[in-house]
């Protein structure tokens, strides 16, 4: 397996082995350069003028179009605006505009935000009760000629199953419903065919895999041929037709850019159009490739330097049928939040993860600066943590607002 040659293209702290990237993506060096100069030449010496002089006005369209090569999006198609919420909340209206149906299927596996966001929107549209939950290995036996609209995120944020998106699409696209993908854990992380699979809309994240910085832009998808007849339900004077007529009233711009709501956050861009750089010539199934068989290896590190500890794998063995993330159960121990604090004890021996309620230890792999010799690294030094019961300690068993 031989490192994908970017390590050195990232700002990591020295010593630090970061296995976190799927909840906030390091900060790459050409990202610090490109920010600096839109404060200072562009804001700074442009002024206003930067929305012409710069490109700032094109700067939603244009990321939107780097991201659709990354998820298998028609050009034109993507739109980088806003939070993954406030996006969920436009493609879920708008799909929902599109049918008569009433019925929102999601599984509970799917990141909670995306379930707040349906359980508020029906609430004030319809009923909270038109939202149904299902477990996630019934999701495709559950889909019937009751649903709107099948609302999913493709990999499970907290064990990493990864659900096949082409299977479940045209399954519910013969049962005549929409389907949403969240995408915020596969973009950057495993090849998606958007347009392969006749997806219906999709929403993720800038921040995570695509490394562009702590609540960077995210982005939406919406099928060309949907994109025309959509009514937004939170319609902006960016989405406008002609946002500079000042009109009164609403009159929808063609096609995605319809979606757009307010002014987007320019520095926000600029740093995440700087990391998209990094994609520029890569193959997504060589990320893919090696985010297995780092997970694989971490899987057996693991598995042989931590036995008797009560470690339990909560994410698929098979690589394929995972994204780009391990996670581990690690129940509690003497009435105490072991795991909890073994994570906090292993970001002190510098070596980040996360950890997720209620016993998840959870691991991100990312090719682009990961290496094989750090996976198992990360591995002994949980070991030792575990053996010596380096967690025991009243720092590590008191829970911080961010976990």
């Amino acid at each position: 397996m031989t490192p994908l040659p970017r390590r050195e293209l990232f700002d990591l702290p020295e010593g630090v082995i970061y296995l976190d990237g799927n909840s906030l993506g390091p900060l790459p060096k050409a990202a610090k350069a490109r920010v600096a100069e839109a404060v200072s030449d562009h804001w700074g010496q442009m002024l206003i003028r930067g929305w012409n002089e710069a490109g700032w006005i094109d700067l939603p369209s244009r990321i939107g179009d780097r991201i659709a090569r990354l998820i298998g999006a028609e050009p034109g198609s993507v739109m980088a605006c806003d939070s993954t919420s406030v996006n969920l909340f436009k493609v879920l209206s708008a799909a929902l505009s599109l049918s008569d149906r009433r019925v929102v299927l999601s599984d509970m596996g799917n990141f909670p935000t995306d379930l707040y966001v349906a359980q508020g929107l029906l609430g004030a549209m319809r009923s909270p009760d038109d939202l149904k939950i299902v477990a996630p290995d019934t999701v495709v036996e559950t889909i019937d000629d009751t649903v709107a609209v099948v609302m999913l995120t493709q990999v499970d944020y907290r064990t990493g199953r990864l659900h096949d998106m082409a299977a479940i699409t045209a399954k519910a696209h013969d049962a005549g419903a929409l389907v949403i993908w969240d995408l915020a854990h596969s973009a950057g992380a495993l090849p998606v065919d958007l347009q392969g699979s006749r997806t219906d809309f999709a929403v993720g994240c800038g921040y995570k895999y695509l490394n562009g910085g702590p609540g960077a832009p995210a982005f939406l998808y919406v099928r060309p041929d949907h994109a025309d007849r959509i009514a937004p339900a939170l319609g902006g004077w960016m989405g406008h037709e002609a946002p500079f007529a000042f009109d009164l009233d609403f009159r929808p711009a063609q096609g995605v850019d319809r979606m757009r709501v307010g002014t987007p956050p320019i520095l926000s861009m600029v740093a995440l159009d700087a990391a998209l750089d990094l994609w520029d010539d890569l193959a997504l199934s060589a990320i893919r490739a090696q985010s297995i068989a780092l997970a694989d290896l971490f899987i057996a590190e693991v598995e042989r330097q931590c036995p008797g500890f009560g470690l339990e794998l909560a994410t698929p063995r098979d690589g394929v049928l995972r994204g780009s993330q391990v996670s581990f159960h690690l129940p509690d121990l003497d009435g105490k939040d072991r795991g909890y604090a073994t994570m906090q004890a292993l970001i002190a021996e510098n070596v980040i993860g996360d950890f997720r309620a209620p016993d998840l230890l959870r691991f991100g792999f990312a090719p682009l600066y990961n290496t094989e010799d750090e996976v198992r690294e990360a591995a002994r030094r949980l070991a030792v943590i575990l053996s010596e019961r380096r967690w025991d300690q009243p720092r590590f068993l008191t829970r911080a607002k961010v976990t």
